[in-house]
């Protein structure tokens, strides 16, 4: 039987090499997400454990558009080691706060590869990035308002079970007209 060889077209190595590096980020947003449900979890905060498990689920899944459409073009998707995940935090905020800060992280990155791309002229992986360009708007607004339920409602008496109520309903609407 003879080996395929599929030849590279599209990816340059520059930007299969960030792509790998995203898929890495992905899966470490997965894993942190996970971390953070199981906290919720072991501190009684059922419905955030709920919400940190399919934000958990989604991040997995970006990780693996982002795998299959590397392969896709060619090229070889490495399937990262994950380490140094987070499973304590301070309070109920700090898992919010920290999960905030890791959207606006994944954006940036994101960013950063795109700009790599129009330098380039990558217009393929610049039009396979437009989706996650969305998913993020969805994902950071999500997170900011579960962040603001704490101002909002307060921690005081029974704020935090309500902040853990109505984070699963938090919803992002693209087109508010």
């Amino acid at each position: 039987m003879k080996d395929i060889t599929r030849v590279k077209c599209m990816l340059s190595t520059e930007v299969e090499t960030l792509l790998n590096q995203q898929i890495k980020k992905e899966a470490q947003s997965s894993s942190a997400y996970l971390s953070m449900a199981s906290w919720c979890n072991r501190n009684g905060f059922d419905f955030s454990a709920d919400y940190f498990f399919k934000q958990a689920e989604e991040e997995r899944m970006h990780q693996l558009k982002i795998y299959k459409y590397v392969l896709d073009l060619g090229g070889t998707a490495i399937s990262p080691e994950v380490t140094n995940i987070k499973i304590e935090y301070n309070s109920f905020k700090e898992v919010f706060e920290e999960a905030l800060d890791q959207e606006i992280s994944v954006t940036q990155s994101l960013k950063n590869i795109a700009a790599y791309c129009y330098k380039e002229q990558d217009f393929v992986t610049i039009e396979f990035l437009n989706w996650f360009f969305k998913e993020q708007r969805e994902e950071e607004y999500k997170a900011r308002r579960a962040l603001e339920l704490f101002e909002v409602i307060g921690e005081e008496g029974t704020g935090r079970w309500q902040i853990d109520k109505h984070v699963g309903g938090i919803q992002y609407n693209e087109d508010p007209a």
